[in-house]
């Protein structure tokens, strides 16, 4: 029996069709090229914005309870920067000037003969971000100007302390700690709001707007990041807000002045 071959014709694609299928693929990667940079750069937002709320707490937690221990912070804040304006009675602009603080020294210009203040522990950083918005002459804590004396705008310089730990230290290579995540803080100790017209008012609702002013302040810091590599500052933007209820202490030193919360947490003594 004999078998007789049989031949299949088999055709291939023309240039026509392989041309269309390259054009459909071509543009779907145009679209997945596309929505990646998108992607990365929101997981980039959600990632410092996870950094800053975890930050935050631990700056407002210093503040708030006066913290003097906290030397750990001396190795995320390298820079405090306070610009402070002068008041002669009626509130006048009498001078505008500026402090600096960072670990190796400082540049002190409010005080006449200013000492020698690098940012070495902390309770130096955490007396420096607790400063009044408003001082008197004296550099007294007050919650008006009228009479004379300093506004004070505290701006704080961080590498960030949540974050990889490849930054944290004993890292010292310049390299990865110039790409860290850093921001800067815009802190505010405000005396909350009170009727500043007190004649108008009772012995009892003077004595109360008195007391109001004193011991009740509100804490505001304003975040601001990322700060790139040529001083700018990135669209990030957040405000944290707490009332703290106690006065704020100023030290002895009139060379330096530092400012704690009174703590309001109270312990049994064994």
């Amino acid at each position: 029996m004999k078998f007789r071959a049989q031949h299949f014709q088999e055709s291939g694609f023309t240039m026509v069709e392989v041309a269309i299928s390259l054009a459909i693929i071509g543009i779907a990667l145009v679209a997945i090229i596309g929505v990646l940079p998108l992607g990365m750069n929101v997981q980039r937002d959600n990632r410092e914005a996870t950094v800053i709320n975890q930050d935050a707490t631990v700056f407002i937690e210093a503040i708030r309870n006066g913290s003097l221990g906290l030397d750990d912070l001396t190795n995320y804040v390298y820079a405090i920067t306070n610009t402070w304006m002068k008041f002669g009675p009626n509130a006048v602009v009498q001078n505008i000037n500026a402090d600096g603080y960072s670990s190796q020294g400082s540049a002190i210009t409010k005080i006449s003969s200013p000492p020698f203040f690098p940012l070495t522990n902390g309770l130096r950083i955490v007396g420096l971000l607790s400063t009044p918005e408003f001082t008197d002459l004296y550099f007294n804590p007050t919650n008006n100007l009228f009479s004379g004396g300093y506004s004070n705008h505290v701006v704080v310089s961080v590498r960030s302390i949540s974050g990889p730990a490849v930054e944290k230290p004993p890292q010292d290579n310049q390299i990865i700690q110039a790409d860290a995540f850093n921001y800067r803080i815009y802190c505010v100790n405000a005396p909350v709001a009170s009727d500043t017209n007190i004649f108008n008012l009772s012995l009892n609702q003077q004595a109360y707007s008195r007391q109001l002013a004193v011991n009740l302040h509100e804490l505001r810091l304003t975040f601001l990041w990322p700060v790139q590599p040529n001083g700018k500052l990135g669209n990030g933007r957040q405000t944290y807000r707490a009332l703290i209820a106690g006065q704020i202490g100023q030290t002895n030193s009139l060379l330096q002045p530092l400012y704690f919360y009174q703590s309001q947490s109270f312990t049994n003594a064994p």
